[in-house]
């Protein structure tokens, strides 16, 4: 088998893997208790958006949130990870936003139901181009910042975030078998807010990266019966 480019993560990854609450005063913002281990839940790859391609509103929200984070690319995969071992095993980074639907998180949870149609529709994960791991030395020192429409919304550090990357893959690890490819979302620093269809979204990382998205509503899905569909 040909090796697999980890700088295109997202054409192969197979999973990704986000940590909800890993922010004190995000937590606190949305009314939530702050975290004693970290709360987890999933991606499909379907979700990765690259730039130049726009971010997709669902048609059934009309909340829909951004939150940046910095994305952990796996490079070596393993089970039970120990913390001293767990820097070992990545790769690389990510500037990545987690897009959610705020409106369904929240009838979600008030339900004590998944948030997958929240956080898992298509276009939900937008990714910048690969960071090597040596132009992110301390990855507890990075400085995240998103504007949507030039106004600054978000801006925090890694610093602030209360469950580590070396305890987050440890932690990931006892419970689901890492990945070559795989990307771990670390959280989002206070701030988030709603987006509208045509807003601008930059972000990026101090000194490393940008990007800017677009967002555009989803297109009208057919309807079965119709135009030759059934």
């Amino acid at each position: 088998m040909a090796a697999r480019n980890i700088s295109r993560f997202w054409e192969w990854g197979r999973k990704i893997i986000c940590v909800g609450r890993n922010y004190a005063d995000h937590a606190k913002e949305l009314k939530n208790a702050i975290p004693t281990e970290p709360v987890l839940f999933l991606k499909p790859p379907s979700a990765y958006v690259r730039e130049g391609s726009p971010i997709l509103v669902p048609l059934y929200t009309s909340n829909l949130h951004h939150e940046v984070e910095l994305g952990v690319v796996i490079g070596k995969g393993g089970t039970s990870i120990q913390q001293s071992d767990a820097m070992d095993h990545v790769a690389g980074y990510a500037l990545c936003l987690d897009m959610t639907a705020r409106d369904i998180q929240d009838e979600c949870k008030s339900k004590g139901l998944p948030w997958t149609m929240a956080k898992a529709f298509n276009t939900s994960c937008p990714v910048s181009e690969f960071i090597p791991k040596e132009s992110i030395p301390d990855p507890s020192k990075v400085k995240l910042w998103l504007k949507v429409n030039d106004q600054l919304k978000q801006s925090g550090c890694t610093s602030q975030m209360i469950f580590s990357i070396p305890y987050l893959i440890s932690y990931i690890s006892d419970f689901i078998t890492l990945e070559e490819g795989d990307l771990i979302l670390t959280g989002t620093p206070k701030g988030v807010s709603a987006v509208q269809e045509h807003d601008e979204l930059q972000a990026g990382i101090e000194n490393v990266v940008t990007m800017t998205f677009q967002d555009q509503s989803e297109p009208p899905q057919p309807v079965p019966g119709q135009s030759g569909v059934t």
